[in-house]
C-alpha cells in the first residue's frame, strides 16, 4: 500500500521542548509590524525573518524525509513569505531578497522530491473561488496566484499535481452557487487549476456539490467536514462516490482530510465506536462544536475507517497536536499490518 499520512504547517515537540518545536516552526509578524518602522529597517526586519523562514522550511522538510515512507507527507505554512505581493512591503521586497527566495525554495523542492516528501499548501480561508463580492474574489485569485508562485519556485510548476503537489482551498458561499464557484474557476490561470483543489466544507459546500466541478479540478474530500455537512454520514471506502473523487485527480493520488471533534466537547464518548452526530446533537451538542478539531486521533473506529481509505488516497491530520496527532494515526495504521 503506497500510502502517506502527514500532518499540517506546524511541530509540536512532544517532550515539549519549547527550543526544539522554534525550531521547526515559521515566524509569523504581520505586515503591519513589520513595516511600521518605514525605510531601510522595514527591509532589515523583513529579510531577517524571511531568511529564517527558509532555513525553518528546510528543516521541516529534512526533518519529514527522515520519517519512514508513511509519514512523508507536509503541508506548508501559508503566508511564510509575509506580504509577498503586497503593496505595504514593495519596496522591501527587494530584487536580492526576491533572488534569495527562488534560490532557496528551489533547493527546498529539490530535497522534498530527493526525500520522497509529498508537499501542499492550504491559503487562508478568504481564498475562495464562489462569492457574490467582486473584490473578494480578486483577493482570492491573487492568493492562489502566490501559492502557485511558490510551488513554481519549488520546482512543482509543470504539470497536473506533479509530485502530488496541491494548493488547497473551500468552495465559498453558498449563496453564489455551483455557477459562482465555475464562475471563479474560470478566472483562475491553467498553471494554477493544475494545482489547485477544492475541499468540502460544512456548511456551504459538500462533497456532492463539489463533485459536479471534479471535470475541472481535483477534489479534496475531508471526511469530518462530510460528516457535519451530512449530519452523521462517514464515507465509507466503499462508497461509490469515491471513484468519483479518483477520477478529478486524473491517475494522481488523490489526497483526503480527516480531524475528529474535540475531547473536551465530546467528553467520555467510547473511542471504539465511530461519534454518532444524531446521538450527539440529542445529547445537546452543536454543530458548531462539534466541528472543532480534536488534540488528537483518539477515536479508533475514525482511525479504523481511515486506514481503509488509504488504499486510495493519502490523509493529512489536521489536529492541535499536529505531528504527535498523525504519528498516533500512523501507528495505529502499522500496528493492522500483518507481523
Amino acid at each position: 500500500m503506497d500510502a502517506r499520512i502527514g500532518y499540517c504547517c506546524t511541530y509540536v515537540s512532544p517532550t515539549g521542548d519549547d527550543a526544539e518545536a522554534r525550531e521547526l516552526c515559521m515566524r509569523g509578524p504581520t505586515i503591519a509590524s513589520i513595516s511600521k518602522a518605514g525605510g531601510l529597517e522595514t527591509a532589515a526586519k523583513l529579510e531577517s525573518t524571511i531568511v529564517e523562514n527558509l532555513d525553518i522550511l528546510h528543516r521541516q522538510i529534512a526533518r519529514v524525509a527522515a520519517l519512514p515512507p508513511l509519514e512523508r507527507l507536509f503541508r506548508i505554512q501559508s503566508g511564510f513569505l509575509i506580504g509577498w505581493s503586497h503593496p505595504a512591503l514593495a519596496d522591501a521586497w527587494t530584487s536580492a531578497l526576491r533572488g534569495e527566495v527562488e534560490r532557496r525554495l528551489a533547493d527546498a523542492g529539490k530535497a522534498a522530491r530527493a526525500g520522497d516528501v509529498r508537499l501542499s499548501m492550504h491559503p487562508a480561508q478568504h481564498a475562495i473561488l464562489a462569492t457574490l463580492r467582486p473584490e473578494a474574489l480578486d483577493n482570492a485569485l491573487r492568493d492562489i496566484v502566490d501559492h502557485l508562485e511558490i510551488f513554481q519556485m519549488l520546482g512543482y510548476g509543470n504539470g497536473w499535481h506533479p509530485h502530488g503537489a496541491s494548493i488547497n482551498i473551500h468552495g465559498g458561499a453558498r449563496a453564489a452557487g455551483i455557477e459562482g464557484l465555475n464562475a471563479g474557476l474560470d478566472r483562475v490561470p491553467a498553471a494554477a487549476i493544475d494545482l489547485l483543489t477544492i475541499e468540502n466544507d460544512e456548511v456551504s459546500f459538500g462533497l456532492d456539490d463539489l463533485l459536479l466541478v471534479g471535470r475541472r479540478v481535483a477534489i479534496v474530500v475531508d471526511f469530518h467536514h462530510h460528516w457535519i455537512f451530512t449530519r452523521g454520514q462517514w464515507l465509507q471506502p466503499d462508497d461509490g462516490r469515491v471513484d468519483q473523487i479518483k477520477a478529478s485527480w486524473r491517475g494522481v493520488r488523490p489526497l483526503a482530510h480527516i480531524s475528529v471533534s474535540r475531547e473536551n466537547v465530546v467528553v467520555d464518548h467510547c473511542p471504539d465506536t465511530l461519534p454518532d452526530f444524531a446521538a450527539l446533537s440529542e445529547a445537546g451538542h452543536k454543530a458548531a462544536h462539534l466541528r472543532g478539531h480534536s488534540e488528537g486521533m483518539w477515536n479508533a473506529a475514525v482511525n479504523a475507517l481511515v486506514a481503509g481509505h488509504l488504499d486510495w488516497c493519502d490523509v493529512e491530520v489536521e489536529a492541535k497536536a499536529k505531528n504527535i496527532a498523525s504519528r498516533q494515526l500512523a501507528d495505529f495504521v502499522r500496528a493492522l499490518e500483518p507481523a
